[in-house]
């Protein structure tokens, strides 16, 4: 259970501001180079394939392991399972698992108040308020504070001495990341120039890709969007981002239900990551899935008069 703790979040170290840069600035660098090289050697299948490739495994990593596997507990899981996608999540370079949980833990219990870590909702209204509050709720809050007492908000998961390594071993995963689509860059053209563009495609554009479109969900789905249930705070389905970080853009269904493994509640809201966790169920890889009873649903729905 997370403690209601009313304390500000600490600022962070000058060394981890410096890393936050270099985490935040070489991808998108790493973007800049890969789009100019598209007028000097073009853009193959083999880019493309190891782009959508590394985004859809290591966003998964994010979105089932993360977030609804080891924040939530949407559902239950085999060991291999859970260490895969532990691994995976960690090399979408979005911090340690245990980072990640702490702050995402944080957010939920003070969801756009003053002790959130990421809200948009902090800077006033107007063009100018509002365009302040999106930056800190998409990038600036990472320089400005840290996740707090790790102790606090994940000491079940603190107990797992797996769990623990994976965590510690955060800058292997980020280097195994950016080795995989290099390699496969490599060995399938058999050139340097083919391992540059698995580096560049399948490591750090897909590390841009995936970081704005999870930053969106702290952003955008605080902003604008439609909010289809009651909750204590501003959070918005949002279809741009419920289709591409892999239904995680149903967020105020999210907030709605947290410990649901499913977002997407309605059958148009598309959600990769469920269908990802009911395909471990068939298979007999997950079970315990938290869902939301249509009752339930139906007392938290907004009703809009016709």
């Amino acid at each position: 259970m997370v403690d209601k703790d009313k304390t500000p979040l600490p600022a962070p170290s000058a060394a981890d501001r410096a890393a936050t840069l270099a985490g935040v600035l070489l991808p998108f660098f790493g973007l800049v180079v890969a789009v100019y090289g598209l007028w000097g050697w073009g853009f193959s299948w083999l880019e493309l394939v190891l782009l959508v490739v590394m985004y859809t495994a290591t966003g998964l990593g994010v979105t089932v392991g993360f977030h609804r596997l080891f924040t939530h507990r949407s559902f239950e899981t085999v060991r291999p399972v859970g260490f895969v996608l532990a691994v995976l999540g960690s090399m979408s370079v979005q911090g340690s698992l245990l980072q990640w949980v702490a702050t995402h833990r944080r957010h939920h219990q003070h969801s756009d108040q003053e002790e959130d870590p990421h809200s948009p909702h902090r800077y006033g209204g107007g063009f100018w308020g509002v365009l302040a509050g999106w930056w800190h709720a998409h990038i600036g809050w990472m320089f400005l504070s840290n996740q707090g007492d790790l102790r606090r908000y994940v000491r079940d998961l603190q107990r797992d001495k797996l769990i623990r390594n994976v965590s510690r071993l955060f800058p292997l995963w980020i280097i195994l990341g950016l080795a995989i689509p290099t390699f496969f860059g490599g060995l399938v053209t058999g050139t340097w120039t083919g391992a540059g563009l698995g580096f560049l495609w399948g490591g750090l554009v897909r590390i841009f890709v995936g970081h704005h479109l999870t930053w969106s969900i702290n952003s955008i789905c605080h902003l604008w969007g439609r909010q289809a249930f009651k909750c204590n705070d501003e959070s918005r389905n949002n279809l741009l981002c419920g289709v591409l970080a892999l239904g995680e853009g149903w967020h105020n269904n999210h907030h709605a239900f947290p410990f649901s493994a499913r977002h997407g509640l309605r059958w148009w809201e598309v959600d990769v990551s469920y269908l990802v966790i009911r395909l471990l169920s068939v298979l007999g890889l997950a079970w315990r899935l938290q869902l939301p009873s249509p009752q339930a649903i139906g007392c938290k729905r907004i009703q809009r008069e016709r």
